[in-house]
């Protein structure tokens, strides 16, 4: 299932994903031109990445405290580095914990194949 075959024509959807919230949405213009599995599930796990980081920048904004910012931001870019990573590879590789609610709730936007 994992075939190389399956994988190098979502490469680019993938990896241009992860590259900003404006580069997912390229990605998903992409996607919808020549849909790929690997494309779609790397694409609905960066959407998910970048819709976190705008609604806890948004709360974390309240707070008046360099921990609580430094945490946060450690902490996207951990998810983004393991979701980039994965898709520079090849490797259908969810990431932690959110990676399975990220691909059943985006599944609505970037449909599975």
């Amino acid at each position: 299932m994992n075939t190389q075959e399956n994988i190098i024509p979502g490469k680019t959807i993938a990896v241009v994903s992860y590259l900003t919230f404006i580069g997912a949405l390229i990605a998903l213009f992409m996607h919808k031109d020549n849909p790929t599995k690997f494309g779609g599930f790397h694409l609905r796990q960066a959407i998910g990445i970048h819709l976190l980081q705008l609604s806890l920048a948004f709360v974390i904004g309240w707070f008046d405290s360099l921990l609580i910012f430094s945490a946060f931001w450690v902490f996207i870019v951990v998810l983004w580095a393991f979701g980039f990573i994965g898709a520079a590879q090849g490797k259908y590789q969810e990431i932690p914990v959110l990676g399975p609610l990220f691909q059943k709730w985006f599944s609505i936007i970037v449909p599975t194949n």
